[in-house]
């Protein structure tokens, strides 16, 4: 009982913050279920990709009441990102990450200051349209869904920006999309982590509830949110996700007996 009652705070927390800013709460809950519940971090990664579903649908559904959703933009977004999260998801136990997550770290860094420094672009930056905007949106989600099943990320940290820029969406539409994808990506990436025992099912009987509460009253919360400040807690987030992936420390090298000992297993 007490661990469900820790996985619906730690789901409570993480919709909230997947439903305000149009993140699958990645951010918070691997943290929380690495440092509350122990878990390792391919066990917490493919757990919060489990719990994304319910973030994905709870927050999606928030922002469809207030027409906040493109559905052609979720659809040129959905099919590539799921035909890849399951690749990402194998290759989580067996692919060094860190080195990924310092250049993913970077990589948002460049995203947040592109969306701070948009109102100053020139006039003629303007939103893509025709077969160049079907390109960018179906390679944003290739890279999502792949990101998605590697790292544990919901994939609005790539998407929101990427709907913004090149779609020109409002920052309310391109979260509530990002929130529609991130369920069929979820799902996929979830189901393969699962496959491999990377997902503790015990725990999603309180952290789901909890999502599904605290995401839908993020969506709406979102909503009576100043456009310009919502993008700026977004960018922070964003930061914030960055500055931790930069971090990522390179695992110490095993000793020499250790090595020797897991070959004879072998």
């Amino acid at each position: 009982m007490r661990m469900i009652g820790i996985g619906f705070f730690v789901g409570l927390v993480s919709g909230a913050v997947g439903g305000l800013i149009g993140l699958g709460g990645g951010i918070i809950m691997v943290p929380l279920l690495t440092g509350l519940m122990n878990l390792d971090r391919i066990r917490a990664h493919g757990t919060s990709l489990a719990a994304l579903v319910f973030t994905g649908f709870s927050g999606a559904a928030a922002y469809a009441c207030y027409e906040q959703i493109d559905w052609t933009a979720a659809v040129a977004l959905a099919f590539p990102a799921v035909l890849t999260a399951a690749a990402g998801a194998r290759l989580a136990d067996a692919l060094p990450a860190w080195k990924l997550k310092r250049a993913f770290g970077g990589f948002l860094f460049l995203c947040s200051l592109l969306l701070l420094l948009k109102p100053f672009m020139p006039s003629g930056w303007g939103p893509l349209s025709g077969y160049a905007l079907i390109g960018a949106m179906t390679a944003t989600g290739a890279v999502t869904g792949f990101l998605s099943g590697l790292l544990g990320v919901g994939g609005g940290l790539l998407m929101v920006p990427a709907m913004i820029f090149f779609a020109g969406f409002s920052q309310y539409a391109a979260q509530g999309t990002a929130l529609l994808v991130m369920i069929p990506t979820g799902m996929t990436g979830a189901v393969t982590h699962f496959r491999f025992g990377n997902v503790a099912i015990r725990l999603l009987y309180g952290i789901a509830p909890g999502i599904l509460l605290g995401a839908f009253l993020g969506g709406n919360i979102a909503q009576f949110i100043p456009e310009d400040l919502l993008c700026r807690i977004f960018v922070l987030s964003i930061l914030l996700m960055g500055w931790r992936y930069i971090k990522a420390e390179e695992p110490p090298e095993l000793p020499e007996s250790v090595k020797a000992a897991g070959l004879a297993r072998r």
